[in-house]
């Protein structure tokens, strides 16, 4: 479904990732871990083509989408769920929601399904979104995502700033996609928890991939998990 090439990124002269290669079946939940600085928001927004790669390559269901702009990315069905959230705050959930339906050759999601996954949406719908929660946000921008008839998800820090209820939401959520042969790359603090529901992990440190395997593996690891990720 997803498959990254050798890429290397620069900010400006500063390189911040160095040959970097992943890929992501369809269907599968793939953790990208590592401390802050490791390059893995950037890895998500080369994928993104929001910082693209100077070299090296992106495919993405089959296509080469290295110099796509972000768009035209988002149209093929790569869908995006950003730390910061970045919801229109002035307009209601239910617009926001709407700014995001697309269709692609993916499955197409609507909103009656998102009120299943969260039900607390549904009080939220008509609601501003500069009138939210931080949990409440994650539903707005995970159901936007979803919106979009995603063939995969680029998470970034899903469970940020949330309380435990609203993190084990956004967990299940994450599974479910398996479920419905969606794929996940996400980039996650709680390892963990995110070892607990990945099919398979990679974990980067400056710039580098330093381990890729089963996530398994790595969870029931104690020596190389402490070695690699500090838990």
């Amino acid at each position: 479904m997803l498959g990254i090439n050798a890429i290397e990124t620069f900010y400006g002269e500063t390189q911040a990732l160095f040959g970097v290669s992943l890929n992501v079946q369809p269907g599968e939940i793939v953790a990208l871990l590592g401390p802050n600085g490791a390059g893995k928001t950037t890895t998500l927004r080369s994928i993104l083509g929001l910082s693209p790669p100077r070299h090296g390559a992106v495919r993405f269901d089959g296509r080469d989408i290295t110099r796509l702009p972000t768009h035209a990315i988002a149209r093929m069905g790569v869908s995006w769920v950003p730390d910061d959230r970045r919801v229109f705050p002035t307009l209601t959930a239910a617009r926001n929601l709407k700014i995001g339906t697309r269709r692609t050759r993916f499955r197409a999601w609507n909103e009656d399904e998102m009120f299943s996954i969260f039900p607390a949406l549904a009080n939220l719908y008509g609601r501003e979104c500069e009138t939210m929660s931080g949990g409440e946000l994650q539903m707005v921008s995970i159901a936007r995502a979803l919106l979009g008839s995603p063939g995969i998800v680029l998470f970034d820090e899903p469970s940020q700033g949330l309380a435990p209820k609203i993190v084990q939401d956004v967990l299940r959520t994450i599974r479910r996609l398996k479920d419905e042969g969606i794929a996940a790359l996400v980039v996650e603090q709680n390892a963990l928890a995110m070892l607990e529901v990945s099919d398979r992990v990679y974990v980067m440190d400056r710039g580098h991939i330093e381990h890729e395997g089963a996530a398994s593996e790595l969870l029931g690891n104690l020596t190389l998990r402490r070695r690699l990720i500090g838990i």
